[in-house]
């Protein structure tokens, strides 16, 4: 068997929270108090990403000061531009921005700043798309984006659409190479906090590194389980967690893998299987692993391309 990225990798996973707001923009509390919660709750980064939105002037958010060698910060903002199909203003995460990052031009749009972003070196997430409304027409516009925000804590805690996966599982089936990223979206108005976050493999905690490994897919989302590995070999897969009640493999279509119990920690399944169906006629390029645990907490991979594996 052949371990797969990010876990065949050498470093370890860090734990990170890539959207959360401070008294900077519309969040209850000072940067300090955030990232002071961050920390106690034991994840290695955050990301403050204030709204980059002309109309209030709030800033991007300067968190160096805070940085130490057993926590860091990201720098970035959640940009906002006209307009997805709904007629609402885009919200774009942007990981790694400059910090003279130049407020919105005239007339530009959604996806002319996220290109923009992504040019002055960000990591680009298409946020909380259950929240927005967005459609597949909204995600193909956006062709500068690096992944999809696919658990978003704030919004699921506060009108129940938290969900990213209906939007992404589309669009990697229209061949995009995107990755999947939870997160929290924290205002600390609500229970919305520590409830979705990414595990980077990197071999250090410097930010320019884990930006790099976010670029690269080298990371698992989560809201509680943890993936240990995933391993191949041809048509063979084997998958090893956490203590969890379920492990699945799912794909571009209907078909699926299961494997339930209680507290089980492995699971193998021959991914042929994922080829056969009722009518079934088009072999999906693509799939991801989920493991849920008894509280029926979630943990994710990213999509894996069956041409990147053989």
């Amino acid at each position: 068997m052949a371990l797969l990225p990010p876990f065949s990798l050498p470093g370890r996973f860090w734990r990170g929270n890539l959207h959360t707001h401070s008294n900077l923009s519309d969040g209850a509390l000072d940067p300090k108090a955030v990232v002071d919660a961050y920390k106690a709750a034991g994840y290695d980064f955050m990301q403050l990403s204030e709204h980059f939105i002309g109309n209030f002037k709030w800033p991007i958010a300067d968190t160096r000061a805070f940085r130490s060698n057993s926590f860091t910060t990201l720098i970035g903002a959640e940009l906002h531009a006209p307009e997805t199909k709904v007629g609402e203003l885009w919200h774009i995460v942007a990981a790694g921005l400059p910090l003279d990052f130049p407020k919105n031009r005239d007339g530009e749009t959604g996806a002319e700043l996220a290109a923009r972003a992504r040019e002055a070196g960000a990591f680009i997430g298409i946020a909380h798309p259950a929240w927005s409304q967005l459609t597949i027409e909204d995600g193909r516009a956006i062709a500068a984006a690096h992944a999809v925000e696919i658990y978003n804590h704030g919004c699921a805690i506060e009108n129940d659409r938290g969900d990213g996966w209906y939007l992404l599982d589309q669009m990697l089936s229209e061949n995009r190479r995107l990755t999947a990223f939870a997160t929290d979206d924290a205002h600390f108005k609500t229970p919305d906090h520590f409830g979705g976050w990414v595990h980077v493999k990197a071999e250090s905690l410097d930010p320019d590194v884990l930006l790099d490994a976010l670029k690269a897919g080298r990371f698992y989302s989560s809201q509680g389980p943890q993936i240990h590995g995933i391993a191949i070999d041809g048509k063979d897969i084997q998958i090893a967690t956490s203590p969890v009640d379920t492990i699945t493999v799912i794909c571009g279509n209907s078909r699926s893998l299961v494997r339930n119990g209680r507290a089980i920690t492995d699971a193998a399944f021959d991914l042929s299987k994922l080829e056969k169906g009722w009518l079934l006629n088009w072999k999906s390029p693509w799939f991801r692993v989920v493991a849920i645990d008894a509280s029926g907490r979630r943990a994710w991979s990213n999509p894996i391309w069956r041409d990147d594996i053989g």
